[in-house]
């Protein structure tokens, strides 16, 4: 990763690694669970996550006084950690970098009932820590009595993962030898699916078809994810499991409509180029994309145009990981890095699930019905929220 440039030329930051991945998803608690159902798709309906028990990770006060959005985001924070191995950390020099697109939605739409009903005098005293979009960050560096920086970050569905190319900067730059970045929602809730629905964002058939002919809006997850970032020659000295080196990021923004992307993905194309040039690698290295491909008519057109001006027709392999998972907002990106992550560590691209027939306008070479076998090799992932707000993520296998 590029720290910045000067008239001599760029400044090349430390080699980040990731060496530890969580995930609480709709396929369960773990990433096994997310990698098993990224395999062999079977899910469908509400992607709600199945049997989540906050008791595993909380006493019986603390699951009272945090929303669901942050428990979740413990929990990833967790899993990620114990799947690093000990890391022998120094807390003044680990960081942590989380997002959300709403925060604790949930806990807010109760309490706006219970002071219109019972008045403002029975609002509880812990509604504005429990609402509050940094309630999983700052969580999450008080379970693990982290003191360097811990920040939220809350641009819509390209929050998870600006929050993780966040983090990983905090390692490139030496500011932190470990980081934590992710992203965490829990919004199924009655007023956001009214509005969602009413805007007509949500699928009326109640089915996630990325890039199929069919598609007909998203389908509303929650859940969370987690990355441990690391610096690589920490990680080697420690003889840590490296999943990927994430390479590069980048950020842009399409300036063009609160909801809607541009339609020849003229942002999109720029966050990839500089995502690209961020890794010091070519469009022609890439082997996989990991879409954003949310099944809305509008999106999925626009980052295939995207993908095409970047790299050509048909371009590398690609898959949209929303299909099975549903769109979880601002968790979406930190759980599309876990799975960029697993795929080039397992060396296996997963199918796109619900894509039965593909649309002829999208033109590019997207996986579905069967995994695929994956040679090593540079892999991007893509996140495109509401407000024009683009992230990308440039993830290499560990050599």
């Amino acid at each position: 990763m590029l720290l910045g440039r000067t008239p001599e030329g760029p400044i090349a930051g430390r080699p980040v690694v990731i060496t530890g991945l969580g995930a609480v998803t709709c396929c369960g608690v773990g990433v096994e669970a997310l990698w098993e159902q990224l395999l062999h798709p079977t899910l469908t309906g509400e992607r709600r996550v199945p049997d989540f028990d906050p008791s595993v990770w909380f006493g019986p006060k603390e699951v009272r006084r945090l929303d669901r959005f942050a428990q979740m985001s413990v929990a990833a924070a967790e899993l990620a950690r114990a799947d690093a191995g000990p890391l022998g950390e120094d807390p003044a020099r680990s960081g942590v970098i989380f997002a959300t697109g709403v925060g604790g939605f949930e806990t807010l739409a109760e309490q706006v009932l219970v002071c219109d009903r019972k008045g403002p005098g029975r609002v509880s005293p812990f509604l504005v820590p429990m609402m509050m979009a940094n309630a999983g960050a700052a969580n999450i560096s008080m379970r693990f009595g982290w003191h360097g920086p811990s920040e939220a970050v809350c641009t819509a569905c390209a929050a998870g993962t600006h929050a993780v190319a966040a983090a990983a900067r905090l390692v490139a730059s030496g500011r932190c030898d470990v980081a934590i970045g992710g992203g965490s929602e829990a919004a199924i809730q009655e007023v956001a699916i009214g509005a969602f629905t009413n805007m007509t964002a949500l699928s009326s058939s109640g089915e996630s078809r990325p890039f199929d002919v069919r598609r007909d809006g998203f389908v509303m997850a929650e859940g969370a994810a987690a990355l441990v970032l690391e610096a690589k020659d920490r990680a080697l000295a420690r003889g840590a499991r490296i999943y990927a080196e994430l390479a590069g990021a980048a950020s842009t923004a399409d300036a063009h409509h609160i909801t809607a992307p541009e339609p020849e993905g003229a942002g999109a194309v720029a966050c990839m180029e500089l995502a690209l040039e961020d890794a010091g690698i070519s469009a022609d290295q890439v082997g996989h994309i990991n879409a954003h491909g949310t099944s809305t008519p509008l999106n999925d057109l626009a980052e295939a145009r995207a993908i095409q001006k970047v790299f050509g027709a048909p371009g590398p392999p690609v898959t949209s990981t929303k299909g099975l998972t549903g769109h979880a907002l601002g968790a979406a990106g930190a759980i599309e890095a876990v799975a960029s992550a697993l795929t080039i560590f397992h060396g296996i691209i997963p199918p796109t699930a619900g894509l039965e027939q593909l649309d002829p306008e999208i033109g590019l070479d997207v996986v579905f019905g069967e995994p695929r076998p994956f040679p090593p090799a540079p892999v991007i992932s893509n996140s495109f929220g509401f407000g024009g707000h683009n992230g990308c993520l440039v993830l290499v296998p560990a050599g």
